[in-house]
């Protein structure tokens, strides 16, 4: 079967790793046919925006998309290319998994969690303005509709995957409203799911429990914003950003990509870690049906990072880029 996916290299180190996670999922041998779109800031003067009309087009056709990252400037220019396209597809699911590989640099065995953040609201909706010149104020939108569609998502994974516990994540304490709501409708859906151990944690002290003890956590579902933090310390428990890979997921489109930023201070060099690319295109496969090339991809990487011949700078080593792509097809 032929499957056709959007490709976006992004900008700075982002074609680099996507080159390499293409490079990977030819050699499982899966036809297919990869349709190129741009994105980013070198769009900008090309386009006259980051996320041009045909690239758009392209991700609306096919369904799915593997993306590398994009350049966002901080504080002023334009809006998250990411954040943008999530609310274009309604991309409502991000799946952030945070796995110890035996051969990082991680001070922990055992890590194996699934953040599900949702994508669509909280702060992120980017519902802001000035108050004069003296204040700035930002609006935390929680609808039940999200809360509802993120939590049931949450469970049917867990029940999808085999996975024995989900973890609601809110500071329902002090957002009694907003995250009050969030939390109210999680423990709804969960009488749903019996079979399914259910918990909840305020955010802080979910924040010190994975420090301290992340092997306990399994599947944790979060607002947005909470989400996007905890994420990014589960992915600092397995080793970094260069580990963790992502899956943004809506009722009729997916896109695919690494969860680190493009790095464009080493752009060029060759020495940036593939493995969140190359684990995200394994993410995309297993979506598009492609089960048993998905695993062989994540089982060659563990197996190259746990011999730790061929490693990345990050993980201790001093392989390039596409060297270790190729360490990862040889492992195929």
């Amino acid at each position: 079967m032929q499957h056709t996916v959007t490709l976006i290299p992004g900008d700075g180190s982002g074609p680099e790793v996507i080159a390499a996670a293409k490079k990977v999922v030819e050699a499982t041998g899966v036809n297919i046919q990869w349709e190129v779109a741009h994105a980013g800031a070198a769009m900008i003067e090309a386009c006259g925006t980051p996320l041009p009309e045909e690239t758009i087009a392209s991700i609306r056709k096919n369904g799915v998309a593997l993306k590398g990252p994009v350049t966002t400037p901080v504080g002023t220019g334009f809006r998250s290319v990411n954040v943008a396209m999530r609310k274009t597809f309604d991309l409502y699911a991000n799946v952030r998994p945070a796995i110890t590989y035996p051969g990082t640099l991680s001070r922990y065995d055992n890590v194996d969690i699934v953040v599900i953040r949702e994508n669509t609201e909280d702060l992120y909706a980017g519902i802001e303005h000035m108050i004069g010149d003296v204040a700035a104020e930002s609006i935390k939108l929680i609808t039940r509709k999200g809360c509802e569609r993120i939590i049931r998502y949450a469970f049917e994974y867990a029940k999808r995957e085999g996975r024995k516990k989900v973890t609601a994540v809110h500071k329902a304490n002090i957002m009694k409203c907003t995250d009050g709501l969030f939390l109210e409708v999680a423990k709804e859906i969960a009488k749903e799911y019996p079979e399914i151990q259910f918990d909840d944690s305020i955010v802080d002290a979910m924040c010190m429990r994975l420090v301290m003890n992340p092997e306990k956590y399994d599947v944790l579902v979060c607002p947005n914003l909470y989400g996007d933090i905890v994420s990014d310390l589960c992915a600092g428990l397995v080793g970094g950003l260069g580990l963790t890979p992502s899956a943004n997921i809506g009722e009729t489109g997916a896109i695919f990509e690494p969860i680190h930023g493009s790095a464009p201070d080493i752009a060029g060099q060759h020495k940036i870690n593939p493995t969140a690319a190359i684990l995200s295109a394994a993410m995309m496969l297993a979506h598009l049906g492609e089960t048993e090339a998905a695993e062989k991809i994540r089982a060659a990487v563990s197996k190259v990072i746990h011999t730790g011949d061929v490693l990345t700078q990050d993980m201790g080593g001093s392989a390039s880029t596409e060297e270790f792509a190729d360490a990862v097809i040889a492992a195929l």
